[in-house]
């Protein structure tokens, strides 16, 4: 049995067609083919919008969904990190209810895969459900080096945890929104696609020299992701020693006499602890240069891929700010689309970020920023086996686009699951 779908136009995941081109899927989602219309027979289903591949969320903080609404806009970094850190007086229910809802909110605006931050086991019931596949990046900071141990063990704890659910995944056969089951099988190699978890580091200035070599032992050849260069004191910190992390560090109470200016910016000091990285995903860049991109470039090692991933309404939530997209664009970076959380952003939808950034820079297309959401982020995760695009012996998910004027999203435009 299989479905036909029909629309204005399709979006494969590289290239957007007319409305002559017909998507076949089987009953569980996996792609068959695109033909041309009068090659696909009967009972096509026609759809009023833009059919693309389902989305993927390359950075969230699902365990900070209780959090939506309690941290004013526009705080800053510092001010903003310090209202998560201390307002957690919520039960586990209410903590609990709050990530099915935002999974929920994911799954209705199209969204099939989804780069987790995690420092706590709050998202693991949810996850066991297996409706959306996720690489669960356990966060460890510290940037005392006396702490360092026991942060990478309690990091190890979660990981062992996470790594558990994901084998329980592979074995299992419930309904999911990926297809059959968490575990989806690639036609094409045979292999198996299940979710994933490594150790990643939160950001260059909460983790220490102690804490790295941990890390940078541990996470060879898997995917990571860091925050960068989210607000302008971080680079301020590394040049020159001084700016609002200061303030951070006294408000925490947390010892910085250990720490070395480094003279450079914060990605040029850090960058090179990830050459045995094989997947690097850098979230924010608000401030990050083309200078900071071309030494970024020099560095990538053969097979490594590196990420920039745009959270623009956080970083307006934020900073105030939005990064600099056409720049990275311009320098070959390899763009991807995460929300981040409730506690930084109104809404988990992908389709939102793309509105806030076309807004902001008009001359990207949408085939562009619709990559981005899908084969970029399926490729960043390492789930473009099955994800990202349709092509045969897939299993996308697909996404119907409505409200779509001249190739342009506008502020009506929405986003449905179909399948």
């Amino acid at each position: 049995m299989f479905r036909k779908f029909k629309a204005d136009h399709l979006f494969t995941g590289t290239e957007m067609f007319g409305n002559d081109k017909v998507l076949i899927t089987k009953i569980n989602g996996e792609v068959e083919a695109i033909v041309d219309g009068e090659n696909a027979g009967d009972n096509v289903e026609f759809l009023t919008g833009i059919l693309s591949p389902g989305f993927i969320n390359a950075h969230c903080h699902l365990e900070l969904s209780h959090m939506k609404g309690l941290v004013p806009e526009r705080t800053g970094l510092v001010d903003f990190v310090f209202e998560v850190v201390t307002k957690r007086n919520f039960s586990e229910e209410k903590m609990l209810e709050a990530i099915t809802s935002a999974e929920n909110e994911m799954l209705a605006n199209g969204i099939v895969a989804v780069g987790d931050i995690c420092n706590n086991l709050l998202t693991l019931q949810q996850k066991s459900t297996q409706r959306i596949l996720y690489y669960n990046f356990v966060e460890t900071s510290g940037w005392d080096p006396s702490v360092a141990g026991i942060r990478f063990e309690r990091a190890m704890s979660l990981y062992n945890e996470f790594s558990e659910l994901n084998r329980q995944g592979a074995k299992g056969n419930g309904q999911g929104a990926i297809g059959n089951s968490q575990e989806s099988k690639d036609f094409r190699s045979g292999d198996k696609l299940h979710s994933s978890t490594s150790i990643v580091p939160h950001a260059p200035y909460s983790v220490s020299d102690n804490l790295w070599k941990l890390i940078t032992n541990f996470d060879q050849n898997k995917v990571i992701s860091i925050h960068n260069q989210e607000t302008p004191f971080e680079d301020e910190f590394f040049l020159k020693g001084s700016g609002d992390l200061i303030k951070m560090y006294r408000l925490m109470n947390i010892d910085n006499s250990h720490f070395k200016v480094s003279k450079k910016t914060s990605v040029q000091s850090y960058f090179k602890r990830l050459a045995k990285v094989q997947s690097i995903i850098l979230v924010h860049n608000t401030f990050t240069s083309a200078a900071d991109v071309t030494f970024i470039n020099k560095q990538i090692y053969q097979g490594q891929l590196i990420s920039f991933c745009i959270c623009a309404n956080a970083n307006k939530y934020i900073e105030g700010a939005i990064p600099p997209v056409e720049m990275l664009m311009q320098n070959n970076g390899n763009l991807v689309v995460g929300t981040d959380s409730l506690a930084s952003n109104h809404h988990l939808n992908i389709l939102e970020e793309l509105k806030t950034i076309s807004k902001n820079f008009p001359a990207i297309t949408l085939s562009s920023l619709l990559k981005w959401a899908t084969l970029n982020g399926a490729r960043a995760l390492q789930f473009d086996k099955m994800f990202g695009s349709f092509e045969k012996g897939k299993i996308p998910g697909v996404v119907l686009i409505k409200n779509v004027a001249e190739g342009k999203l506008e502020q009506r435009s929405t986003a449905e699951r179909i399948l």
